[in-house]
C-alpha cells in the first residue's frame, strides 16, 4: 500500500473516532471546541469518502467541504486558547503548555486543506494524504 494511502487511512480512522458524540458536556467553551472539531470531521469525511470511492466525486460539493474545512482549521487556535476543560473533553493539557506548537499544527491542517485541488477526483485523492497527516500529527500529541 502506498504511503499516501496509509496516511490517508490513518487520518480517516482518527477523524472517525471523533464521530462518537460526547454527551454530558457542561462547559460551553469545550462544547464550542467539540462542535468545531465535528465540522472538521464531517468535511474531512466528505472529501475522504470521495477520495476513497465511497461517494461519487462532485467538484462543487468538494469545494464546499474544502472551504468549510479550511475555515474550521483556521478557527482552531481561537477555540482552544481559553484553557478550559470538561470531564468528557479529550484535549490534553499539553495543548496549553505548548500552545505555539499546537497553533502551528492547526495552521498545517489549514494549509493542507487549502491545497486540496477540488477540481478533480485525482486532486482530492492527492490532497487527502497531507490532510490526514496533519490530523494525525495533532491528535498524536494533543488528544487523549
Amino acid at each position: 500500500m502506498k504511503l499516501q494511502a496509509k496516511i490517508f487511512g490513518l487520518g480517516l480512522v482518527l477523524v472517525a473516532g471523533m464521530a462518537v458524540a460526547k454527551d454530558g458536556v457542561t462547559n460551553p467553551v469545550v462544547k464550542e471546541r467539540m462542535d468545531l472539531m465535528q465540522v472538521v470531521r464531517v468535511n474531512t469525511g466528505t472529501l475522504g469518502d470521495m477520495a476513497a470511492g465511497k461517494a461519487p466525486f462532485d467538484a462543487a460539493r468538494a469545494a464546499e467541504a474544502q472551504a468549510a474545512l479550511v475555515a474550521a482549521a483556521a478557527d482552531i487556535p481561537a477555540k482552544f486558547e481559553p484553557e478550559e476543560t470538561d470531564p468528557v473533553s479529550e484535549a490534553r493539557p499539553e495543548i496549553w503548555m505548548m500552545f505555539d506548537e499546537f497553533t502551528a499544527k492547526a495552521k498545517s491542517l489549514e494549509e493542507a486543506a487549502a491545497a486540496v485541488d477540488t477540481a478533480s477526483l485525482d486532486g482530492v485523492k492527492a490532497g487527502m494524504g497531507p490532510v490526514g497527516a496533519s490530523c494525525k500529527a495533532c491528535h498524536s500529541d494533543y488528544r487523549m
